[in-house]
């Protein structure tokens, strides 16, 4: 067991690549200030806002971040929220390391605020190495750790291409699965710098899939030995983000999607697709609606976040792949001191209408959509609410030297959080579909360890009981990005 584990541990750290540790609210830039002013409802002008240390981003990538502007009066009294609120947004962008904030003072009411920046590698051509399963635990429990169903290959990602925050992705992976991409979008493509768009296509071949949930919730693979699912997409995106915590997002996405004609037959799927034929092509147009606000946008201890997502599947209303569901999430995050934090989060969707084919169905067990201790099971549905509540407290940071000098990263920070948490879970199916955990309440609860560390990457251990009478330690990984 031990070098399966090791090689779980592997695969966490050559999977994840994200932004630098910043977890804690930053030192108050304006402490001196209000020490030696009395009078707190007094007004400082902003005389001007300097950045430094960004070679490769552009300054008015940075300013576009930045609420405070050259010109603007702020109360002394909320001089100390309007920094941490700046450095927040700026530090979110995803492009930086550090973050740090210095207020000068050029008379009795004029004030100079530096921002220095220590700018992240925006460059990553490395190797992939990653798993077919849906998790680690999966990976391990139900295939013994089988290395032969991984996919190798490499990929490119430059995150900052122009110095515009734009970002452009090559993938090229070979073995269990093929999958061929290019992406590319730009978030401010307009002089105002609130609009942007995205291109993006793919095409994938699969030689396993999951072709159906049996009754007990565990996922049915189809595998006959070759590419048996191909898929082609191809999308456009557009944004708008007049405002730093809201941001509004258009897509059309074409899918053109195939698999082998004996997935259809009475013993494996017949409603696969809903109807005959063993090829799909239909369009997606989707909207959502996003707020951010948190202290560090991948691992928040602070602040909240929301989302509304409605898609439109096929351009019809009634047969085949037509499809309408509407997506939220509502996330909330307290410091309440000493060390100790709480969140909650909710999730819900609804697809409409119900009586949908299989690959519409999806619901729990799939990206952060689980109960924890539920993470083997995969519930699907056309309707689920989902909530989880998480109590954590910091335990320590433990840095460590790089062996070689780097400017941008001279440590390597790891921080520990002790956690207790509960989740429960609904999903809603027709009959016909219906599983073990489908319509009815789920439960789970456990205790854990989360390790934050370098570039982000957050590596969970949990051990979990769900009210199935089963419980279990299970491993996560989670990149920044």
């Amino acid at each position: 067991m031990s070098h399966k584990l090791f090689i779980c541990s592997l695969f966490c750290l050559f999977a994840a690549n994200a932004a630098a540790q910043n977890i804690d609210v930053s030192t108050t830039a304006a402490d001196k200030l209000l020490n030696n002013i009395t009078d707190t409802a007094a007004k400082l002008l902003v005389h001007s806002i300097n950045i430094t240390g960004n070679k490769t981003t552009k300054e008015y990538i940075i300013l576009r971040e930045i609420q405070i502007k050259q010109g603007d009066s702020v109360k002394i009294s909320t001089l100390n929220f309007e920094l941490q609120k700046a450095r927040q947004q700026v530090y979110n962008s995803s492009l930086f390391n550090e973050v740090k904030i210095e207020v000068n003072v050029t008379d009795s009411n004029d004030i100079d605020i530096n921002f220095m920046v220590k700018e992240r590698w925006y460059i990553f051509p490395i190797p992939k190495f990653q798993l077919v399963d849906r998790n680690i635990n999966e990976w391990i429990q139900k295939f013994n750790a089988d290395l032969e169903r991984v996919i190798y290959g490499g990929k490119f990602t430059h995150y900052n291409l122009t110095g515009r925050r734009d970002q452009l992705r090559l993938i090229l992976l070979n073995g269990f699965t093929r999958t061929y991409s290019l992406s590319y979008s730009q978030p401010f493509s307009n002089k105002a710098l609130t609009n942007g768009f995205s291109l993006s296509a793919a095409l994938t071949e699969n030689r396993e899939y999951i072709y159906k949930i049996g009754y007990d919730n565990k996922p049915l693979l189809f595998n006959n030995g070759a590419f048996s699912r191909k898929n082609i997409f191809i999308s456009a995106g557009f944004t708008v983000r007049k405002n730093i915590l809201y941001a509004h997002a258009f897509s059309v996405a074409y899918n053109n999607l195939q698999v082998t004609d004996s997935l259809l037959d009475a013993a494996y799927n017949p409603n696969y697709f809903k109807g005959k034929g063993s090829q799909r092509s239909y369009i997606d147009i989707s909207y959502t609606w996003q707020y951010i606000n948190t202290n560090n946008v991948k691992y928040p201890l602070k602040g909240a976040t929301a989302s509304v997502k409605a898609l439109k599947r096929g351009l019809g209303f009634t047969g085949g792949l037509n499809m309408f569901f509407v997506e939220t999430n509502y996330n909330k995050y307290w410091d309440l001191h000493k060390a100790w934090f709480a969140s909650i989060n909710l999730s819900a969707k609804t697809t409409l209408p119900f009586n949908q084919p299989y690959i519409n169905q999806r619901a729990m067990g799939y990206g952060e959509n689980y109960l924890r201790g539920l993470e083997l099971y995969v519930v699907d549905g056309v309707a689920f609410g989902l909530l989880r509540s998480t109590l954590k407290r910091k335990l320590f940071t433990i840095n460590f030297p790089l062996p070689f000098k780097s400017k941008k990263y001279p440590i390597i920070p790891f921080t520990f959080f002790a956690k207790t948490y509960a989740d429960l879970g609904y999903t809603y199916n027709k009959k016909a579909f219906e599983t073990y955990l489908n319509n009815k309440l789920l439960y789970s609860g456990g205790v854990g360890i989360d390790v934050l560390t370098f570039y982000d990457i957050n590596l969970r251990l949990e051990y979990s009981f769900n009210q199935l009478g089963k419980n279990g330690l299970f491993l996560q990984a989670q990149s920044g990005l």
